[in-house]
C-alpha cells in the first residue's frame, strides 16, 4: 500500500512528532492543576448566577409597572401647535396623567403639555391632544405617563 503524499514527511524533516491535542508544556503557563481548574468552574457558576438575579430583578421591575405609553403619531398645525396621538395602557379604573413635548428641529423643547386620561372601559385608550408652540415644532412626543396616586381618606 502507498502513502498519500501529505502523509509522509518531507524529506530533511527531523522534527519530533508532536500531539495534536496539547500545546508543548509550559508554552501557555503552569498546566491547571485540579483546584484552579474548581476555581474557575466556581467562577463561571457565581457569574451565572449574578447575571440570572440580575434579569430577574429587571423583570420584576418592568412587572411592577402598570402603566404603558406608545406615540401613534403627530400632526404639525403650523408654528402655533402639534396635535399628539398616543396609546395609554392602564388599569381600566386608574386615572394617569401624560406629559407630551414638542420639539423643533433643533430638538429645542418649544411645548409642553401635561394630559390626564381618566377611568375607561377598556385597559388601553387612544388620545389625541393638543400641544401649543412657540415656536414651529416637528415632532411631538409622550415624554412620560404616571399613574395618579388616589388621596388618602
Amino acid at each position: 500500500m502507498t502513502e498519500s503524499p501529505a502523509a509522509r514527511p518531507l524529506a530533511g524533516d527531523d522534527r519530533p512528532e508532536q500531539s495534536t491535542t496539547r500545546p508543548p508544556a509550559g508554552r501557555y503557563g503552569p498546566e491547571p492543576t485540579a483546584r484552579s481548574a474548581r476555581r474557575g468552574r466556581i467562577v463561571i457558576v457565581l457569574a451565572a448566577v449574578v447575571g440570572l438575579a440580575v434579569v430577574v430583578w429587571i423583570g420584576l421591575a418592568m412587572a411592577g409597572k402598570p402603566v404603558s405609553y406608545k406615540d401613534v403619531g403627530f400632526k404639525v398645525n403650523g408654528s402655533q401647535s402639534v396635535d399628539v396621538t398616543f396609546e395609554v395602557t392602564k388599569p381600566k379604573e386608574s386615572t394617569v396623567t401624560c406629559t407630551l413635548t414638542a420639539l423643533s428641529e433643533s430638538y429645542a423643547e418649544v411645548g409642553v403639555r401635561t394630559v390626564e386620561v381618566g377611568p375607561a372601559d377598556t385597559a388601553t385608550r387612544r388620545v389625541t391632544a393638543t400641544v401649543q408652540t412657540t415656536e414651529l415644532a416637528v415632532t411631538g412626543i409622550v415624554d412620560s405617563c404616571a399613574l395618579v396616586e388616589d388621596p388618602a381618606p
